[in-house]
């Protein structure tokens, strides 16, 4: 890909909702190239603070069930919970991003939990340039702790940085609005 085609990709990417992802997703070859890009992002003190978990079917409607009942139990918005469920009921594959920071180091934590979100990020594009397309999530279940404890036998300070649902686009993605550059961007010269 040259400059060129790399700037009309990263300028006209677009996360398909999770809704509108199918088969075929990547097979286990193609998903290992997806995550090697992914994995390739800026990352001071070069500490990796993150991992993939790939969630295959079962454990994705595992993921929903602790869903509605965790988020039940909490008393949590049951609109929104039906929802939040929904989204993994309708994922073909999916990749929670594991924010696994390293506290013994120098590295601030937000710097650490940058570069987790650049892979959930980088992610998206990897799916989206090999042909398929991708959804990047959390929701309260990437923080809460009984969630996280049940889910992933993880505690603070490991969260998900992001649950990426990848598949092929079973329809274009609605078109949304994109942010004003004029009203986002000063020019600063001294």
């Amino acid at each position: 890909m040259n400059s060129i085609d790399a700037l009309t990709f990263l300028s006209t990417r677009r996360s398909v909702p999770v809704r509108m992802l199918g088969a075929p997703i990547p097979d286990d070859a193609t998903l290992r190239q997806l995550l090697t890009a992914a994995a390739r992002v800026p990352d001071h003190g070069k500490l990796v603070p993150f991992r993939f978990h790939i969630l295959r079917k079962p454990a994705i409607d595992r993921m929903a069930r602790l869903t509605r009942e965790i988020g039940t139990a909490q008393g949590r918005d049951p609109d929104k919970l039906v929802k939040q469920a929904a989204a993994f009921d309708d994922a073909p594959l999916s990749v929670a991003v594991i924010f696994a920071p390293q506290t013994d180091r120098p590295i601030p934590l937000i710097e650490q939990e940058q570069t987790a979100a650049l892979a959930c990020l980088s992610l998206v594009n990897a799916a989206q340039a090999a042909g398929f397309a991708g959804h990047w999530l959390t929701g309260w279940m990437a923080r809460d702790a009984a969630f996280l404890e049940q889910a992933f036998g993880l505690s603070a300070p490991q969260a998900v940085t992001g649950f990426v649902h990848l598949g092929s686009p079973l329809q274009e993605p609605p078109a949304r609005p994109r942010p004003d550059l004029d009203t986002i961007t000063s020019w600063v010269e001294r």
